[in-house]
C-alpha cells in the first residue's frame, strides 16, 4: 500500500485544489499510470480500503475516510523539545473530532479582541452547536440588543451575565430573558 499512500495523497491534493477527484483518464496522467486497468486496479483497491466510492452516474466521489489525516502516536510537547513518532497509528477526521451534531453545527467567524485571554482571535472560526441551554462557564453565541456576542456564560447574583475575556471589555448584562443561539465547542485557526 506504500505507492497506493502516494497516490492516495496526490488524489488528495487534487481533490483540495478543484473540489473534485479526476476521472479515470485523469488519473492515469495525473499518477503516471500508463494503463487502463492499472487505473482500474488502484481505484479498485481505494474503494475496497474504504478511501473513494462511485456515484450513481459511476464518477468518483471521496469518503469519510478520503478526508482522514494521520494522528501522530506521540503528542508534542509545548516545553523542552521531545523526540516525536510521526508514524501515524491512528487517524481521524476534523468533522469526527470537533462536530458530534453535524445538523446543529456551524462554524461562525469571530470579529474583535474580546475574547483573546480566553484564545479566541479575530479571524478564527469557532465551531458553535446551535442549542438555547448552556451551563456557567460555557462560552456562548448569544444574541443581545438583536446583535450576535461570542462571550462567556457567568452568573452574577443569580442573573445570567456575558463576561468578555478582555479586561478592555464591559461585562454584558442583558435586560430581561438572555437568549442563547449555541455554545462552542471547537476553534479552527488557520496560521499560514
Amino acid at each position: 500500500m506504500s505507492n497506493d499512500r502516494s497516490y492516495l495523497t496526490a488524489l488528495q491534493d487534487y481533490y483540495a485544489r478543484h473540489h473534485a477527484l479526476p476521472s479515470y483518464a485523469s488519473i492515469g496522467n495525473l499518477l503516471g499510470l500508463r494503463s487502463k486497468s492499472s487505473v482500474a486496479a488502484l481505484v479498485a483497491r481505494l474503494k475496497l480500503a474504504g478511501f473513494v466510492d462511485s456515484t450513481p452516474d459511476r464518477r468518483l466521489a471521496p469518503t469519510r475516510r478520503f478526508f482522514e489525516r494521520p494522528l501522530a502516536d506521540s503528542p508534542v510537547h509545548a516545553g523542552l523539545p521531545n523526540p516525536i513518532d510521526d508514524a501515524p497509528t491512528d487517524a481521524l477526521t476534523l468533522d469526527d473530532y470537533l462536530i458530534e451534531r453535524p445538523s446543529q453545527t456551524v462554524l461562525v467567524r469571530v470579529k474583535g479582541d474580546s475574547m483573546q485571554d480566553a484564545g479566541i482571535l479575530d479571524g478564527d472560526l469557532v465551531v458553535v452547536e446551535k442549542r438555547s441551554a448552556a451551563r456557567r462557564g460555557d462560552v456562548v453565541v448569544a444574541i443581545v440588543y438583536n446583535q450576535f456576542t461570542l462571550k462567556r456564560l457567568d452568573l452574577d447574583r443569580g442573573r445570567f451575565i456575558l463576561r468578555p475575556e478582555n479586561k478592555a471589555y464591559p461585562v454584558i448584562r442583558p435586560e430581561g430573558a438572555l437568549e442563547i443561539f449555541g455554545v462552542m465547542v471547537g476553534l479552527v485557526r488557520k496560521t499560514a
